[in-house]
């Protein structure tokens, strides 16, 4: 498998995650030292991978809410050999985000190291 292939794998590893918020597959996509960070009604929210793990334990999953299952990779870089980052499109729930993550290589398998998330559209309930 050529690395943008398993590079493409994770982020289908990483879609699957955010849609069904299985977390014992957590870190088979964040690495422990992952940060998440982004915008939030105007005030920047910034989250070590431990405390973006708990938020995501502590709201119910969008599988279990059955809500649409939208997402889409807009592109990615394989920007050395341990290191690439991908622009992402993905719901979850009634919010579209635009994630761009980073991952590198460790221990032969890609993880993300870095998410940072703009949130691109809240979609009225029942949509």
């Amino acid at each position: 498998m050529d690395q943008i292939q398993a590079i493409a794998s994770a982020i289908d590893a990483y879609f699957d995650l955010m849609y069904d918020a299985d977390d014992s597959r957590f870190l088979e996509v964040f690495h422990d030292a992952c940060q998440v960070h982004g915008l939030r009604e105007g005030k920047l929210a910034a989250w070590s991978a431990a405390e973006f793990r708990d938020m995501m334990r502590g709201r119910p999953s969008p599988a279990s809410l059955k809500a649409p299952r939208e997402q889409a990779i807009l592109g990615i870089e394989h920007i050395a050999p341990d290191l690439a980052t991908a622009d992402l499109r993905v719901r979850i729930g009634q919010i579209g985000f635009r994630d761009h993550l980073v991952f590198h290589r460790i221990d032969g398998k890609w993880r993300v190291t870095a998410k940072a998330f703009h949130v691109a559209r809240v979609f009225p309930a029942g949509a």
